[in-house]
This record gives C-alpha cells, structure tokens and sequence, in this order.
C-alpha cells in the first residue's frame, strides 16, 4: 500500500510558566492511501497535538523537540509558512470539533465554500505550469544525454518543443470544451428549479432567470457539447425570455396557465438538449491538440468514438511512439546515474558516521560535513522519479536540525542547570528555616547530548539502509511503467493548467458538494447564514469546505463530540461514505473508542503523549494487551452490558514531572514494580499489532483480561459469526 504520510519519533513540548509540559513524547506511525486511522485517547494524551503538528498550526509556545512528519517528500516540521499555504486545505484538511470555529458567522454557507475553491484554483494552476516546466525540461536533458549522440541536444529540443506546443493546443481545446460543460451543467441545475416552480406558480424573477439560463445554453454551444441542436437551442433560448415576460403580464389573467405551460415545454425542452450533451463521450483533446498543431489535412467529420480511434493512432504514428521510446532510455539513463551516485552516496555517508563519533563534537566540522552530505545525496537523487524519495529529499533537513539541537542543547544545559540549583538553593533555604514553599522547583530541561549524537547517526544510518535496499533491487525496475507514469504525470499537469475554477464553476461544485454531505434544499441553503443549520449541519457543511479542494488527507479532531447521539451517527456513516468514494486517507481523532468500531482500519491509542498500542481495529477490539486499552474498553457504554461499567481510576500525570516509568502505572491495577521504575518498550504481539508494558514481558505473572471486556468479546464474535451465516 501507498504510504501518505509518515510520522517517525515525534516529541512536542510547551513551555509554560510552570515548566515544560512534555505533550507528545516520541511517537511513531504510518498513514496509507485510502484507510482511516484512529487515534484515541483521554484529553491530554497528546492525539490532538499531533494532528495540529501535521497541519502546522501548534500555539506558539510550542517546542519540536524531536521527530519528522514526512508527506510528499517534503517534512513539514521544517517547511516554511508559505510553502505550508499549498499543502494546508489543499492536500491536508481539517474538520474541529466545534463546526462554529471554522465558520465565519457573519458570510453566508455560500461564499465561505466557494472562496477557497477560486483561490485554490488560482494557485493549483500556476504550480500545475510550473511542475509541467520543470518536468519537460527534466526529460528534455535526459532524451539528450541517454542517446550518446552530440547532435541529439538539438532533436531532444524539438521533440519536447512539440511536446510542448501542441500541449498548450489540449489545453486551449479542453478549456473551451470544459466552460461549454460547466455552462450547461449549470443551466440544467437552474432548469430543474425553475420549471418546478413555474409549474407550482411560486417562480420569482422569472425574467431574470430566464435570461441567465438562455445565457448559460448559449455559451454550452460547442463543436462536442450542444452542437446538432445549437440550432433548436438558438430559437428556444431566444423564446423563453419573451413567453417568461408573457407569464408575468398574464399572472392574473386566465391566460396565465396556457403561458406558464408553453414556457414549461421549451424549459423542458432545453432541459432535455442538455442532458443529452453532458451525456456524449468527450474527445481526446491530447490527440486532437497534435492534429490541429501539426497535421496538414483538415480534421475528418466522424462519431467522437471513431474520431478518437483515428486522433490515437495519428499521433501514435507521427510522435508518441518514438516520444516514449525516447522517454524511456532518458528514465534508464537517469536511474543508472542515480544508482552510480548512490553508490558513493553511501560510502560518503559511513564515513562521516566518524564526525559524528567524538566524544566532544566540533561545530565547524559537524556542520561543513553536513553540507558536504547535503550536496552528495541531493546528486544522487533520481529527480525523473515520480514517486518522490522521501528520506533522500528530507535528508539533509533532518540532519542540519539534529546537528544544531545538539549544540543548542549545550548552551541550554549550562543555563538550564543554573537556574534550577539557583532555584533549588532557595527551595532549600526555605525549607532549612521550616517554611514551606508555594511549590518545588521546575526540574532542569537539560539536553540529554549523548541521546542527540545518537539521532544524528540515525539519521545517517537510516538513509545508509535504505539506499543499500535500492540497490539491491537495481534490475527489478519496470521502466515500461514508469516510462508510462510519467507522460501520464505530463499530461495530468498540463490538464491541471486547464482547471481553472470560475464563480459559475465554483457554485456549481459549492451546490453539488452540499448535496453530497446531505444537505438538503442545497440553493435554498446556499444564501444562510451559519446561525441558521443546525450543529449536525454546521459539521456537513464544514465536511463540504473541507473537501472543496479535493485534498489527499482529512484529519478528523473529535468532529462528533458536540453533537447528539443520532447526529453522531450520521456523521460517522457519512464520513465514512465520503473516505471510500474519493480514496480518502482519513486520520480520525476522538476520546471514545466506541466511535471508531466500525470505521477505523488501524487505530493507535495514546496515554500522556505516547503511543501504548497499535493494531488493527480487529487486534484492538478483539485482543486488546494494554491495560490502558483494557479500561478504555471497559468505561465504554454499549446495548447489551449490564454490568456497572468499569470507570478509569485516578488523573492522567502531571506532565511537567513525567513519570519515570509507565505513565499509566499509577491507575493501573496490574502494575509491576518495573512499571514505576522504567518505560516499557513496544512489544510486538504480531506482524499488525503491538503493545507497550511490562506485561508482555516473557517473565511478566498471566494476567486476565478484565471481565467485562471478555463477555463484549464472545458477544461481538457471536453476532459476527451469525451475521455470517445469515
């Protein structure tokens, strides 16, 4: 599966006048395409935290200790402000718990949809141009150098020159083919109301919005949309203005009914032509782009599906072939020189693990060879490689930060240890002359310097492993598919150029999402203001925003909590509905594991900012090994338990002071005398699923699953195994 984000030893702390509290203290997970992974836990566990890490919004007495959050090759712990603008509400998005902190109260549903459509749109199309730019110029200088030949330079040139033109004709082509769509789309959408309420008599405006919709079918006049009846279209759009005018003097006349239905008939009528347009197959606007370029014969008159057939071949004949064949010795070529250098790369990189050994580290030599490593990963990186490689692009990132947190650490240490013996001094002498001081003193934060030279080889050592496992598999490439892959990526971005989003587009998309979320009487909707929905609603349409530009990733931060029961389930149903129609990677955060049952695919459970089991959501409800998962279980109401529920003892700890051990032991039962004294690794139960405590431990006493979560067990395994057979 396709990984789209990555989260790897992610620590976050705040500073507060009481100290630092440690929120989120080295997690770890993955996010794939198209699942929803559930983080659960009580408040303050640190689930939140996280997810504002991932879209760059933590307060701003946040400190990022540690940790890397990777999505697109890029690590966005590291980016700046600006570069976050492109991925925030584009390719991440966000619903909160409370829909009113999303919503201006003041701008109607209407406008607060559509406004990030347009300025999305503006600047999805300009990277679009810029990433086909770069790309074609890429493949341009790799076509040149893989065929050996000194005059090729200049037959590469021409070849991604006619690449270009006639690409800049597909786009001109589908424009126009895409405003001729949107127009019609949009007067079928106002068609549908108005012939309703014609037909009710309750239409207002009705000269102006027959206007508007004659507008709309007349700019839906297109050679591949409205185009054997353009001319039907021409005489019905020209009459419904006049016979709407007619309706309108007749209203109190007994005329008014033969008027209203005669304008109904051409409405219908218009209607119906449209239909039947949207309805057709849609050119090879790439194909017809080289034909209206280069070919000299005028286009032939034939079917859309016998024109795309003869388009195909045309260009396959005249330049795609040999454009592929080209293409793929220039992908070759360009992964052989990447492997050579990664070759380097890695012995590079084991022999600068010694600068980085010292018991004493040197700044100036830390960071030259730092930028020495910078310069040799960034040459052996396969730039033709669609699929970015994360840990390559975020390399040398990663390794400046942890290079500068170790000599920060050092200049911290000295003043952090000064300030609490200056601190404890005063504590003691307090204590000394039998008064009792208002509190203890802030521990010193101090730097563990021997734990940051560690990360600074783990960042060397991870990129070692990983580059010595890309050449193992050097021959196993399929350069066919990758050769396919990236015309592919080409012409996505070419097409990207061509998706410009106007006010018509982005209502029309506006009214369509709020159909999709559920809302009901959508134009009627459009114009409220927000005070007017619902709390259930208010989160449909924050759902709608969110979606609006289509992103990779939601990030879901308790968006049921304030809602009641029924509602919650709607929400839930409908999240999950959306995330398998669009192939959504959904990361959905909330304090009830009940929530979750039926649509996480993994969930991880966190106790005071760590990570204390993992699994699949079959491993978590039906195996469940972490007593902190055994009471959540247990405090979760259900239909069928009559037993009193099982409420958690106690307060999640101070983490100003974080426990020494298993911050759970205190409320925990089943403690072990190790659990107050050392934090329990993650025990691996299975290839899926996996554990955090002492208990797990080979020499660890048996101890039984609660009670009450066992019964829920054999319960749920029973209804399954019924629902099977039915």
């Amino acid at each position: 599966m396709e990984k789209k984000l990555q989260t790897k030893n992610l620590t976050i702390s705040f500073r507060t006048d009481n100290g630092k509290v440690q929120a989120v203290r080295g997690i770890n997970f993955d996010l794939y395409k198209g699942e929803t992974l559930a983080i659960v836990g009580e408040s303050g566990s640190g689930k939140s935290v996280t997810s504002k890490a991932i879209l760059g919004i933590l307060a701003g007495n946040s400190i990022v200790e540690n940790g890397e959050i990777i999505y697109d090759g890029q690590d966005l712990l590291k980016i700046s402000e600006e570069d976050f603008h492109k991925i925030r509400g584009d390719k991440i998005a966000m619903i909160f718990q409370d829909p009113l902190s999303s919503l201006n109260p003041i701008v109607k549903i209407g406008r607060q949809l559509t406004e990030a459509m347009i300025l999305k749109g503006k600047a999805r199309q300009k990277e679009s141009r810029s990433i086909f730019n770069s790309y074609l110029a890429l493949l341009q200088k790799n076509i040149a150098i893989s065929n050996g030949s000194a005059d090729y330079a200049s037959i590469a040139k021409a070849k991604c020159s006619h690449f270009d033109k006639f690409e800049y004709k597909h786009i001109e082509l589908e424009s126009d083919y895409n405003d001729a769509r949107s127009a019609a789309a949009e007067a079928v959408e106002e068609l549908e109301v108005l012939i309703f309420e014609v037909g009710k008599n309750a239409a207002k405006d009705l000269i102006y919005r027959t206007a508007k919709i004659a507008k709309y079918a007349r700019q839906s006049i297109h050679p591949y949309v409205v185009n054997a009846e353009a001319d039907r279209l021409t005489e019905l759009y020209s009459d419904i203005v006049a016979k709407a005018k007619l309706v309108k003097g007749n209203l109190k006349s007994g005329d008014a009914e033969v008027a209203s239905a005669s304008l109904i008939a051409d409405l219908t009528e218009i209607r119906d032509i449209l239909e039947r347009a949207r309805a057709l197959k849609s050119p090879n606007f790439f194909a017809m782009g080289y034909y209206l370029t280069y070919a000299t014969e005028p286009m032939p008159e034939l079917p859309v599906e016998e024109l795309n057939v003869f388009l195909r071949k045309y260009l396959d004949d005249n330049f795609m072939l040999d454009f592929i064949s080209d293409a793929k010795c220039a992908i070759e070529h360009s992964a052989a020189v990447s492997y050579e250098k990664k070759v380097i790369a890695v012995e590079a990189l084991k022999n600068a693990r010694s600068v980085y050994t010292k018991d004493v580290l040197d700044k100036k030599e830390c960071f030259e060879k730092c930028e020495e490593l910078k310069t040799i990963v960034a040459d052996s990186i396969d730039k033709m490689e669609i699929v970015k490689d994360s840990l390559a692009y975020t390399f040398a990132t990663g390794l400046k930060s942890e290079i500068e947190k170790y000599f920060k650490g050092i200049a911290k240490n000295v003043k952090e240890e000064a300030r609490f013996n200056k601190a404890q001094a005063k504590y003691d002498k307090l204590t000394a002359k039998g008064k009792e001081p208002e509190s203890k003193p802030v521990p010193a934060a101090v730097t563990d310097l021997e734990a940051a030279k560690a990360s600074i080889l783990r960042q060397i050592d991870r990129l070692v492993e990983h580059y010595e496992a890309k050449l193992a598999v050097r021959y196993q490439r399929d350069y066919d598919a990758e050769t396919v892959a990236v015309i592919d990526h080409l012409k996505a971005s070419a097409s990207g150029v061509v998706k410009k989003v106007t006010k018509r587009i982005a209502k029309s998309r506006a009214l369509k999402l709020m159909e999709e979320v559920g809302i009901p009487e959508p134009r009627k909707r459009y114009n409220q203001y927000p005070f007017e929905f619902s709390g259930g609603m208010r989160q449909r349409i924050v759902i709608a925003i969110a979606l609006a530009a289509d992103p990779d990733i939601l990030i879901c931060d308790e968006p049921t909590t304030a809602l009641d029961v029924t509602i919650q389930a709607q929400i839930l149903e409908l999240i999950n509905k959306l995330k398998k129609e669009r192939d959504l990677s959904v990361i959905f955060i909330t304090h009830d594991l009940g929530v979750v049952a039926n649509m996480a695919d993994r969930i991880a459970v966190m106790y005071a900012g760590k990570i204390v089991e993992y699994g699949n959501s079959e491993d978590i409800f039906y195996d469940p090994r972490h007593p902190y998962t055994w009471a959540l279980l247990s405090s979760m109401p259900d239909l069928d338990t009559n037993e009193k529920l099982d409420a958690i003892p106690g307060t999640p700890p101070n983490m100003i002071y974080p426990p020494k051990g298993d911050a759970f032991a205190a409320r925990n039962k089943y403690a072990l005398k190790i659990d107050f004294e050392q934090q329990p690794p993650m025990f691996k139960i299975s290839e899926t699923h996996s554990a955090a405590t002492w208990l797990l431990h080979p020499d660890a006493p048996k101890v039984e699953i609660p009670k009450i979560i066992t019964q829920r067990i054999a319960k749920m395994k029973t209804r399954m195994e019924e629902t099977a057979g039915e």
